[in-house]
């Protein structure tokens, strides 16, 4: 497994786009809609994926981890047969992008993945043909399982999720929103025992994640590098930007992760 893994981050440092490094550079305000987030820099999170039925209906967001393999949340219900895998988008509402849009050969759920608590949410997608790599598509770094997440680190979002939590506009740009993360304990102090060891808490800072964000990432910087530590999976149903929005924590399922793309 361990050259499985060299061999892809080989094929990733001699194509030039390493995991986590945008070659187009993100401009965060704050950093210091989503719910009162802001549009992103065309192409700066060149992992983003948006997951779409056959009429262009975006519904869910992923992330691009290597040519092969997008990740994103098991309560999207992604299906081979009738999704597809979108690359290199920005603008929804343009046709002169050039999107990558690709067939998923295999969608693999988690094999604890619960839909009463939501635990472990997480599919991964095998795409049908190598995504190409360029200045708008590569891949997100991933979490380690021993990479300790402090509090109060500011973290970034992004998704075409719904913009309010009492209407279904949706935006046509990718938005960017900057928030922190929440400890376990303040977590729990609003969600109580829902919150469980394969999740992690965001925001409650007047911004959060919304409908149609699911699946997509929550990324923090590691060095140079952003990488995954999240899958935007539930929160309040009026994205409440005073509650604390779940995430699926990668650190915890980042070995299940490693495993699945190995066998398969």
């Amino acid at each position: 497994m361990g050259f499985l893994w060299l061999f892809i981050g080989l094929a990733l440092i001699h194509s030039g786009y390493g995991c986590g490094i945008p070659s187009i550079k993100p401009s965060i305000s704050n950093y210091n809609r989503i719910v009162n987030g802001e549009n992103a820099v065309p192409g700066s999170w060149p992992w983003q994926v948006s997951l779409q039925d056959g009429s262009g209906f975006h519904f869910c967001g992923g992330s691009l981890i290597n040519q092969y393999w997008v990740v994103t949340a098991a309560h999207c219900n992604v299906s081979p047969s009738r999704h597809l895998v979108v690359l290199g988008e920005y603008d929804r509402n343009s046709n002169s992008e050039p999107i990558q849009v690709k067939y998923i050969a295999k969608a693999i759920t988690h094999p604890n993945w619960n839909r009463n608590t939501f635990n472990n949410d997480i599919t991964l997608l095998k795409l049908s043909t190598l995504a190409t790599l360029n200045s708008i598509v590569s891949p997100v770094c991933l979490a380690a399982s021993s990479d300790v997440l402090p509090s109060g680190i500011v973290c970034v979002t992004t998704g075409w999720g719904r913009t309010s939590g009492a209407s279904n506009t949706t935006p046509a740009r990718l938005q960017q929103v900057a928030l922190p993360l929440v400890t376990v304990n303040q977590c729990k102090q609003y969600w109580g025992s829902q919150i469980t060891e394969t999740m992690i808490c965001a925001g409650a800072s007047g911004v959060s994640s919304c409908q149609g964000d699911s699946g997509g990432p929550l990324v923090c910087q590691k060095g140079s590098a952003w990488t995954l530590i999240g899958i935007v999976s539930w929160g309040t149903s009026n994205c409440n930007v005073y509650a604390p929005a779940m995430y699926a924590r990668v650190t915890h399922l980042r070995s299940w992760i490693d495993q699945t793309v190995a066998r398969n």
